[in-house]
């Protein structure tokens, strides 16, 4: 059996934390009427999901579907207040079965 060599040190480099991510910054969202909110982290959702209606309005969307999953029903609820909320909001409603049922709630933007 051959000898092993000795592992180099490790080079030092910069803490877990302070490593780069992927994205320096904000990741633009195509604006294109559904917003999925799997992706995200519920906590976000109170900046989140205004921003989003007050740049999908910008853009001239007034018909929105907010995707949040059926689970406990507890980010869909989030979601109906933070809607209730918001001056640009004209009416919201669950979906029909085609546009995700209970699992996602339909946006009307006022003009």
């Amino acid at each position: 059996m051959a000898p092993q060599r000795p592992r180099p040190a490790p080079r030092p480099g910069p803490a877990p934390e302070e490593q780069a991510t992927p994205f320096d910054g904000p990741v633009a969202l195509p604006l294109d009427g559904v917003l999925d909110l799997h992706a995200f982290d519920p906590a976000d959702l109170g900046e989140l999901l205004p921003g989003w209606i007050e740049e999908s309005h910008a853009a001239g969307l007034r018909h929105l579907r907010v995707v949040h999953g059926k689970g406990t029903g507890a980010l869909r609820r989030s979601v109906e207040a933070l809607l209730g909320r918001h001056p640009l909001v004209l009416a919201s409603r669950p979906a029909d079965e085609a546009a995700g049922g209970w699992g996602a709630t339909l946006v009307t933007l006022r003009d």
